[in-house]
C-alpha cells in the first residue's frame, strides 16, 4: 500500500516537472545562451519613439532597445562603434523607412545578417509639397494616431513571426495599444477642434506635422520639409515670415531636435508669438513632457490649442 502511494506521487512528481519543462518551452524562444536560461529576443529600433511602441506591443516577453538616445536628431545621425555592439546582439531591427533614417542601410549592412522591419512599408504617405524635397514621402507617419495603428498591427505581425509562443500576448498588447491611440485620436480632434477654423494654421521649423493637419483639418506652413534639410535661407525665412502675417498666426512653434533661434527670428519679425517646443523625432526624457508617444502628442497639441485658440492676434 504504502509502495503504491509512493509510486503515484513519483508519477505525480514526474508529470508535474514534465509539464513545467513543457511550459519553459512554450514562453522561450529558443535561443539559449552558455549557462543554459533562455534569453529574451533582443529589438532594435532606430529612434525612441518607435521604441517606445515596440514595447508597449512586446510587454516583458522582449528586449527592446533604440540606436538613439531621448533628444537625438535622427535624420543624420552617426552610429557609434557601440551602436555596432547593441546590433550585432539583436535579433531584429525596427526602422520607419521612408527616407527619413538615411544613415541606416549603412548601420544595418554593417550590422551582418539580422533581420530588419520597415514599419512604414504598405502605407500610403503624403507626399512633401515646394521645396527641394517636393514628390518625396512625408515620413512622419506616427504623428497621426490612425497611421501609428497600422505600425502596431505590424509589430504584432512581426513579433509573432519572431517569438510564436507569445503571439496571443502580443495581440491582445496590440489591442489594447490600439484602443489607447484610438482614444488619443478622439481627444485630439476634440480639442483642435476649439480653435476657430481661421486660426488653423500650424507653423513649425520641420514640415513634420502634415498628417496630423490632415487628421484635424488645419493648414501647415514651415521652415524646411525635413530636419535632414535644416538650412535657414534668407528666402525660406521671408516666406514663412509672409505667410505668419498673410494668415495672421498668433504663435508659431519649433521641433526638439533643432535650434529654434530661427523660428524666434520668424516670430519677431511676423509679431507672432513663440509658443514652446514640439516633440516630433524624439521622445524626452522619463521626467520630461513627452516620454511616450501618447503624452507627445497630448504635449504637442495642448500648445498648439494654447497658442491658437486662447490667443488673439
Amino acid at each position: 500500500m504504502h509502495f503504491f502511494v509512493f509510486k503515484k506521487l513519483s508519477f505525480l512528481g514526474m508529470f508535474l516537472l514534465m509539464s513545467a519543462l513543457v511550459g519553459a518551452c512554450e514562453v522561450s524562444t529558443g535561443s539559449v545562451n552558455r549557462e543554459g536560461l533562455v534569453q529574451k529576443p533582443v529589438v532594435l529600433t532606430t529612434f525612441t519613439i518607435l521604441a517606445d511602441m515596440a514595447r508597449n506591443v512586446s510587454g516583458d516577453l522582449m528586449i527592446i532597445k533604440s540606436i538613439t538616445k531621448p533628444g537625438s536628431e535622427i535624420h543624420g545621425y552617426k552610429p557609434t562603434p557601440s551602436d555596432l555592439v547593441k546590433a550585432s546582439e539583436a535579433d531584429l531591427i525596427i526602422e520607419n523607412g521612408l527616407g527619413l533614417e538615411l544613415w541606416s542601410k549603412k548601420y544595418v549592412a554593417a550590422a551582418g545578417d539580422i533581420p530588419v522591419v520597415v514599419l512604414s512599408d504598405g502605407i500610403e504617405p503624403l507626399m512633401i509639397e515646394g521645396d527641394v524635397y517636393a514628390g518625396k514621402p512625408n515620413p512622419h507617419l506616427w504623428m497621426s494616431p490612425q497611421k501609428a495603428m497600422n505600425y502596431v498591427d505590424r509589430l504584432v505581425e512581426e513579433f509573432s513571426s519572431l517569438y510564436p509562443s507569445g503571439k496571443k500576448t502580443f495581440e491582445r498588447n496590440g489591442s489594447v495599444y490600439k484602443e489607447q491611440l484610438w482614444r488619443l485620436d478622439q481627444e485630439l480632434r476634440s480639442s483642435i477642434a476649439s480653435i476657430p477654423k481661421e486660426k488653423r494654421v500650424l507653423v513649425t521649423c520641420e514640415g513634420a506635422f502634415s498628417y496630423l493637419a490632415k487628421d484635424y483639418g488645419m493648414d501647415e506652413a514651415y521652415l524646411w520639409p525635413v530636419n535632414a534639410e535644416s538650412q535657414v535661407t534668407p528666402r525660406r525665412m521671408l516666406k514663412l515670415i509672409e505667410t505668419v502675417k498673410a494668415r495672421n498666426v498668433p504663435t508659431i512653434f519649433c521641433e526638439s531636435t533643432v535650434s529654434s533661434k530661427p523660428q524666434r527670428e520668424v516670430a519677431s519679425s511676423s509679431g507672432a508669438e513663440f509658443g514652446g517646443i514640439f516633440y516630433v523625432d524624439s521622445l524626452s526624457e522619463k521626467s520630461g513632457p513627452a516620454s511616450t508617444l501618447l503624452d507627445l502628442m497630448r504635449h504637442n497639441v495642448s500648445l498648439i490649442v494654447d497658442g491658437l485658440a486662447n490667443k488673439d492676434n
